[in-house]
């Protein structure tokens, strides 16, 4: 006697569809991308995507991942190979610029534009948290160039690591409204103008 296999296999690349995923939320945000049109971007049913993902949140959080190691990868790289803090931040300010106006790709930062008016608690502080973390890091790095003596001893390592992430803010806010690399490069040399 011969079993049946249940359902149909999967006729999608769940790599392919995670990328539409990131794409979507990305453009659109968190609170306004419907599953529907989830189901339409990812060609999959409501079924198939509750069985590949999980459902709209768990996707969102597979999606958050994705971005960060696909299109956020720069900032870590910036910070591990550039010799000092500044060095790292400008490095990361100038890419931003490149960064959040490539051609083919929805504009600013995911993180920032996924947040943009959800009603959803726990999105905005997973959003928040990731944001902040990047900010801890900024400043953990710029308090080990003062402590090497590299930046002034009275240099507000917490105050510069946070102006760094409102600067990225800015940035990515600045492409999503349409302003262009060479001016969001002018910024980016701008800010780190401002540093001890």
């Amino acid at each position: 006697m011969t079993t049946r296999q249940r359902g149909r296999p999967r006729s999608f690349d769940r790599d392919t569809a995670l990328d539409q995923a990131v794409r979507l939320f990305w453009s659109k945000g968190y609170e306004a991308t419907s599953i529907s049109d989830l189901t339409a971007a990812l060609d999959i049913g409501v079924r198939s995507l509750y069985a590949a993902f999980g459902g709209k949140k768990a996707l969102f959080d597979e999606v958050v991942e994705a971005y960060t190691t696909r299109y956020g990868g720069w900032i870590a790289r910036a910070l591990a190979e550039e010799p000092t803090a500044k060095q790292a931040i400008a490095r990361i300010l100038h890419e931003a610029a490149e960064e959040h106006t490539r051609p083919g790709r929805p504009r600013g930062c995911m993180l920032l534009c996924a947040a943009d008016n959800t009603n959803n608690v726990e999105v905005a502080e997973q959003l928040r948290q990731l944001r902040n973390r990047d900010v801890a890091i900024y400043e953990q790095r710029i308090q080990a160039d003062v402590d090497e003596g590299i930046l002034p001893p009275d240099t507000d390592a917490a105050s510069l690591a946070r102006y760094t992430g409102a600067v990225l803010q800015g940035i990515s806010q600045s492409a999503r409204d349409g302003a262009s690399r060479e001016q969001l490069r002018r910024v980016a040399a701008l800010a780190v103008q401002g540093w001890p």
